[in-house]
């Protein structure tokens, strides 16, 4: 694994909890979610003059936003019925070994052993955040939906980063299709009162559509460059940054034993860097 491709994956990480912290943040989670993918896209559809086609990509394109749309809906779910600190490590800890698990069995990547260990230890670590936290069976289940999500589009956009041209080639179509679509899911799933929320989320909403083409751009470049369950354990590694937003601007209570949970994330982390 490249030091280049980990260091954009550990950035990608921290990135992803702002965003997240943003759309937790927002009355109306959806219009919030539904403005920062807008964003994103009016950003990145002028550049598609400027990059190739993604020959070779569009199947895992259309894949990919789909897949996108039904992790958004799932994550807003969570995050309306879940408090941060306890959600976002319940959706981040699945992730990284299902995408193991996917990337191994249906792409065939291999992974060394301490990369396995790695990933186990920094899912199962995040997973141990969630304990005592009496999250509802409800809540539960849209977690555990969004981290298959999660999985499920994190190795079909791996796959179709390598497929394209160029990675940039794939990023900015990826970006530019992916807004309009989940709008147009949000739009259906609330009859159109998105909309409406929309109008007083676009500023935070633009803010989080320009973190979110650094976060995940950043990660699908990484991808074009290394091996896909490390990589995207190493992204979990933004838990750190999740649990210190979750004190400091949510005001929740992060206790000794987050704490030691967090060195278990760090110390799978090492694992795969030095694996």
């Amino acid at each position: 694994m490249s030091a280049l491709a980990a260091l954009l994956m550990i950035l990608s990480g921290s990135l992803h909890a702002v965003v997240n912290a943003l759309v937790k943040g927002g009355r109306d989670k959806m219009a919030a979610r539904a403005a920062t993918d807008g964003s994103s896209a009016v950003v990145m559809l002028p550049l598609v003059a400027f990059v190739p086609l993604p020959n070779g990509a569009w199947t895992l394109l259309a894949l990919s936003t789909v897949v996108h749309a039904a992790y958004l809906f799932a994550l807003v779910r969570a995050y309306e019925s879940g408090n941060f600190s306890a959600a976002y490590p319940a959706v981040r800890g699945v992730a990284p070994v299902v995408t193991a698990a996917l990337s191994v069995g249906l792409i065939g990547e291999r992974v060394s052993a301490a990369d396995l260990i790695g990933v186990a230890l920094i899912g199962g670590s995040i997973c141990a955040l969630v304990a005592g936290r009496h999250l509802s069976a409800r809540t539960l289940g849209w977690c555990a939906l969004t981290g298959i999500a999660v999985a499920a589009y994190t190795v079909v956009d791996a796959a179709g980063v390598r497929a394209a041209p160029t990675p940039a080639s794939y990023i900015v179509w990826l970006f530019a299709g992916m807004g309009p679509v989940v709008i147009a899911t949000f739009a259906v799933a609330t009859c159109g009162r998105v909309f409406d929320g929309m109008r007083n989320a676009w500023r935070p909403g633009a803010i989080a559509g320009a973190l979110s083409i650094g976060t995940y751009g950043a990660a699908l470049y990484a991808f074009s460059l290394g091996p896909t369950a490390p990589l995207a354990a190493l992204r979990e590694t933004g838990i750190v940054t999740a649990m210190l937003i979750a004190a400091f601007v949510f005001g929740e209570r992060i206790g000794p034993a987050r704490m030691v949970t967090v060195a278990g994330v760090l110390a799978g982390a090492v694992l795969i860097l030095v694996g």
